[in-house]
């Protein structure tokens, strides 16, 4: 396979099959000696993790885990993590997984030398401003999975466990040291993850081309993020075993997440308390919720998606790229409303007033209110 790198944007990054292998020569590049891999429980004990451990073990890195990870991460994770990383005396982290093990192992990284709680490091204003930058340690991500892009991120998403709201919690110094990106490691991904996160990469480039803010590059790397997930989400979803189609998969999702830099929308302010709530898969609830935002968003985004649709190779303008979101989720197997993934219509009060809480809001392209959200809540269940 040619599709082999290395990148300095917007971190180091070394891209392509096999370069897992030189997780041990990365630590040192970053100043571990005593890492300690963070993890989800379903990787734990999987056979691309323990062979990862076995590259650090000979090393003479050990091979200190922790993985009581949930799917929505959560401050207690947090705080058992932090403890693990203590107690086991480590000087940084290795971030290994799909969106939950990333997420809190660079939470892990970051929380493990601050005086305060986590909640007081949320993304509004400059509450960043409060940590001691000092006392982050270096954080190595290795992604198993194409979809959230948090390898290349500056935030996590942590869940409150007491009111169920995800928060996303902010520091540029969260963004990774080094990105080991291995295609290799999605190869076991089954399908219905494949799926997930790989509409998770298309919904955030999606809300990232169609906020109104301004930001040029990301709108670029949007369109071209768009593109890459249209000709290779059906490949690897008709053959897990395509290695250039999962690489193309893995650049899509970090794409996505460097794109985002320029706004999400209503999909994701959706979302997130849908999950929280539900504990629902993040990329397969974004793919049932689409639709009925692009609806909401059209007064205001139709122009620029026929650019987008044109680009893709798409007729039609706004309506061509609306049915081919369509025709891919019918194609991918992804459920047409969130009954089908358990949401029930019964907190569609509190889930409205969730999702107009949620930061993601400030980036749609539509205003949203009390009304429309309650409506596309009604639509998506």
């Amino acid at each position: 396979m040619k599709l082999f790198g290395n990148w300095s944007y917007p971190t180091t990054i070394k891209f392509g099959a096999g370069r897992i292998s030189e997780l041990a020569e990365a630590c040192a590049e970053a100043g571990i000696k005593k890492p300690l891999l963070v993890t989800d429980k379903g990787l734990a004990n999987l056979p691309i993790t323990q062979n990862t451990l076995d590259i650090l073990d000979a090393a003479g890195l050990g091979r200190a885990m922790f993985s009581e990870v949930d799917p929505n991460p959560s401050e207690i994770n947090l705080a058992a993590g932090i403890t693990a990383y203590k107690n086991g005396g480590h000087d940084g982290v290795i971030a290994f997984g799909g969106g939950s093990g990333l997420d809190l192992g660079k939470m892990v990284a970051f929380m493990a030398g601050q005086t305060r709680p986590v909640w007081d490091f949320e993304d509004i204003d400059d509450w960043w401003t409060r940590a001691d930058a000092n006392a982050i340690a270096p954080i190595i991500a290795v992604p198993t999975t194409a979809g959230t892009g948090s390898e290349v991120g500056r935030a996590s998403v942590i869940t409150d466990s007491v009111t169920h709201v995800k928060k996303i919690i902010f520091h540029p110094k969260v963004l990774p040291t080094i990105v080991i990106a291995d295609p290799e490691l999605t190869l076991g991904m089954p399908q219905i993850i494949t799926v997930g996160t790989g509409m998770d990469a298309f919904a955030h480039c999606l809300e990232a081309f169609s906020s109104p803010h301004y930001h040029p590059m990301s709108q670029g790397i949007a369109l071209e993020g768009m593109r890459l997930v249209k000709e290779n989400l059906p490949r690897v979803f008709a053959d897990g075993s395509d290695i250039e189609a999962r690489a193309h998969m893995m650049s899509a999702a970090m794409m996505g997440a460097t794109a985002f830099q320029k706004g999400l929308g209503a999909v994701h302010a959706l979302s997130h308390p849908i999950g929280a709530l539900y504990n629902t898969h993040h990329g397969m609830t974004n793919a049932v919720v689409i639709p009925p935002v692009l609806r909401l968003n059209r007064p205001a985004i139709e122009a620029q998606i026929g650019e987008a649709a044109a680009y893709l190779g798409l007729k039609g303008g706004f309506d061509g790229f609306y049915d081919y979101v369509l025709t891919l989720r019918e194609q991918l197997g992804v459920p047409d409303k969130l009954r089908d993934l358990g949401v029930a219509t019964n907190r569609i009060a509190e889930l409205t007033e969730m999702a107009l809480k949620d930061p993601s809001c400030g980036g749609n392209p539509v205003e949203l209110t009390t009304e429309n959200v309650t409506q596309l809540f009604n639509e998506c269940i």
